[in-house]
């Protein structure tokens, strides 16, 4: 339905004015729709996104860069805690408000810093006993497919020296379910530790079977146990209650997740990485 328009005249002569309708609504939407960005605007939007872009990923490095000698988080002045929490907070305001993109978080993510006491007891064994290493640590989400949740495996790469494989002797799984419970926070779950994917050195390989003398069906046996061998405990606290926690997702981007333990439980930067099977 066309709208339209009335201009009266007003004659000399004093008769009563005649008033003339004329459609205009068809014009118009044809005017408007046939109306372009011209190429110079284009130009000037596509080059402030760009700008745009390039101060965000400056903000990420100056985090980066912030985080770099900390042993990942193990050994901080309080300087660098100062710093680091500065760049942190600039970074997270680049996406804030921003609901979970569970596309977009589905992956693995290594772990380049943290102040989680949980994580850090890791860290200072490892330091503290020369029979631990303490390899990558991952955050892997699966929840692609997924409109309100998931799953998240905390993957520990972790090593005796001389009897397992250096850094990644073996494999410490933190297992737990995941809803989407606010624009930014997810609410955990967790279900299960697995140890796995054990790889000894080839010091012990060669005292369980050396490579001189036949390898007999006991030592091959042993190998392939050693191998295969997977522990799996549930994880419980008290009175048989699942252990849960409330974890928030203040910044995320192709490849980059940030977040913080609610409740004062240390804060995470997480940097994307290869897909990784376990």
């Amino acid at each position: 339905m066309d709208l339209g328009f009335a201009s009266a005249l007003y004659p000399f002569n004093g008769k009563r004015a005649v008033f003339e309708v004329k459609p205009f609504g068809s014009t118009l939407h044809r005017k408007l729709s046939s109306h372009k960005l011209s190429p110079r605007l284009a130009t000037v939007a596509t080059q402030s996104s760009q700008a745009c872009d390039l101060v965000l990923e400056n903000k990420k490095q100056d985090l980066l860069r912030a985080t770099q000698d900390t042993q990942r988080g193990l050994v901080t002045t309080a300087d660098q805690r100062s710093s680091i929490e500065e760049a942190l907070v600039s970074v997270e305001g680049c996406n804030m408000g921003s609901p979970i993109d569970l596309v977009k978080l589905d992956g693995t993510w290594r772990l380049q810093y943290t102040s989680a006491p949980d994580v850090l007891v890791l860290f200072e064994a490892a330091a503290r006993l020369p029979f631990l290493q303490v390899g990558q640590i991952f955050q892997k989400f699966e929840c692609r497919d997924q409109s309100n949740g998931g799953v998240v495996r905390n993957v520990v790469r972790w090593s005796i020296p001389t009897l397992l494989e250096e850094q990644e002797g073996a494999t410490l799984l933190v297992s737990a379910k995941f809803n989407v419970v606010s624009i930014r926070n997810i609410y955990l779950r967790f279900e299960e530790i697995t140890v796995q994917n054990i790889n000894i050195s080839g010091e012990l390989q060669a005292l369980i079977a050396p490579a001189i003398l036949p390898r007999s069906f006991l030592s091959l046996q042993i190998l392939q146990f050693i191998r295969a061998f997977r522990v799996q405990i549930p994880v419980r606290g008290s009175g048989n209650q699942s252990v849960a926690g409330l974890y928030y997702l203040s910044y995320l981007d192709d490849n980059m997740l940030l977040g913080r333990a609610v409740g004062g439980g240390g804060i995470f930067v997480f940097t994307r990485a290869q897909p990784l099977d376990c």
